[in-house]
């Protein structure tokens, strides 16, 4: 479709003022307008097929002939049910549909308009890539995906255009237009972005589902973490010309588990793939729920359990974890894991965790209701913690920060702390996995609780550098 079959800018639509078009597509097109009641930037989509209709003078949309008419009115029936369906969505890392009607014979539906950058102009800045801040985006956005999953629905048009990363460091999925019931069958068009789409998504009658979403979802991790668009489907059915993401990325970087993970989602044929978000969190570095590791308590006892290890010789059940991070994410966005990780080292039970992030919380109501939905579980996580305070803490491995960080970070600090800064930096610099978690260990040593929010949010900037 052209642009000139978009409304003119001006366009009243309700309470609604054209101001652009922003895109147009196979099905329709999204405009950025102005809510006239509440001053507010929104976008809409419009429902118009461009094989099957056509924009009138009067700016209507009509079929284009009358063999078309069945088509257009089961399409448009099925764009007021997507959009009623999606605007039942309320996760924090998926665009929010405000509401939808019809107009012009045809249907609109209102979104969210987010201020921010697509994934690809975001990270054109921050190459190459720290697995960091990989993860950090992938995590809210499996989340959030997960939640389209389990409604009954798939996404299917997952690209690094369709990911905007908000003034806030926190990611959002866009672009519901290509979304379809996942029970549909034989209804599911295809939708094809070369790279990303999985081969099943090349014909109507191939057999999508999570798996479909996690393919493209996994290109864009391999594009992520390669800089590279993943060799089109249909050209790896013969012979499988993608070379695997545990030889084209930098291993310096990226551990062998995520990279396995991406190679794993990218598997052309579907039965091969991951089947859920659940499936593939859980191979995933630091986001999974069945992570084996081993810990030394006294009389050097093995512990081997799906959990998230604590120097301190106790674990908190990853569950429970994910669950308290999906709360503070809705407050403070994709650091969470990282703050509730940091913060999981300092309690022994899961009201004191939850007491301990609260903090950074900016509204008292929130903060109090945050504690509140927590402050009933007083289990102590997996471990014998009196058993862990009388065992003497490991000795520090030596330090995965760069030198560059590490000054960096010591002149951030020296503006709170004075030149005990370095100190601090060092010592913490022997526990920190990447420098987002170096920035979360010093920020503690900043007695004001505003200059500390400001001062960890860098732990995105830093990862993002790395």
């Amino acid at each position: 479709m052209s642009a000139e079959i978009a409304l003119p800018k001006g366009y009243a639509l309700h309470e609604y003022q054209i101001e652009q078009t922003l895109g147009i597509g196979g099905f329709g097109l999204t405009y950025l307008a102005t809510d006239s009641n509440l001053n507010l930037k929104v976008a809409i989509k419009e429902y118009l097929p461009g094989d099957l209709a056509q924009r009138g003078d009067d700016q209507s949309v009509r079929p284009k002939a009358e063999s078309a008419f069945e088509s257009f009115k089961w399409g448009l029936s099925r764009f007021l049910d997507e959009s009623r369906t999606l605007a039942s969505f309320r996760h924090p890392n998926i665009v929010r549909v405000l509401r939808f009607f019809e107009a012009n014979r045809t249907a609109y539906m209102v979104m969210e308009f987010v201020s921010g950058e697509p994934l690809g102009e975001w990270i054109r800045s921050r190459r190459p890539l720290g697995q960091g801040a990989v993860l950090a985006i992938a995590g809210p956005l499996l989340d959030g995906l997960e939640l389209v999953h389990r409604t009954g629905y798939l996404h299917r048009d997952i690209k690094p255009s369709n990911i905007f990363i908000r003034d806030d460091g926190s990611p959002v999925l866009l672009d519901f237009g290509s979304a379809r019931s996942s029970t549909s069958g034989a209804e599911l068009t295809a939708i094809v972005t070369p790279g990303y789409a999985p081969i099943e998504q090349y014909h109507a009658h191939g057999q999508q589902g999570a798996w479909s979403d996690l393919y493209a979802f996994g290109g864009v991790l391999y594009w992520m973490i390669t800089g590279k668009r993943p060799v089109e489907a249909v050209a790896r059915v013969r012979q499988d010309m993608l070379p695997p993401a545990a030889q084209a990325a930098d291993r310096t970087r990226f551990s062998e588990e995520l990279l396995a993970a991406v190679d794993w989602a990218l598997t052309p044929h579907e039965e091969s793939r991951p089947q859920s978000v659940s499936d593939f969190r859980a191979v995933l570095p630091g986001l999974g729920t069945t992570e084996q590791k081993t810990v030394k308590v006294e009389r050097s006892i093995p512990v081997t359990a799906p959990l998230t290890t604590l120097p301190t010789g106790v674990a908190f059940d990853r569950e429970t974890l994910k669950k308290i991070e999906a709360e503070l994410a809705k407050h403070i966005g994709p650091i969470a894991p990282v703050v509730v990780r940091a913060a999981s080292k300092k309690t022994y039970t899961v009201a004191g965790l939850a007491e301990i992030v609260s903090t950074d919380i900016a509204d008292e109501r929130e903060r109090a209701a945050f504690v509140k939905k927590f402050s009933s579980d007083k289990s102590t996580p997996t471990g014998n913690p009196t058993l862990a305070r009388s065992t003497p803490s490991a000795p520090s491995g030596p330090s995965n920060i760069d030198t560059q960080t590490l000054t960096q970070a010591e002149a951030a600090l020296a503006q709170y702390i004075g030149a005990v800064a370095k100190v601090v930096v060092r010592r913490a610099a022997a526990k920190a996995r990447d420098a987002g978690e170096l920035y979360l260990l010093i920020a503690e040593e900043i007695e004001d609780k505003n200059e500390r929010k400001t001062f960890m949010r860098k732990a995105i900037s830093a990862s993002a550098k790395e």
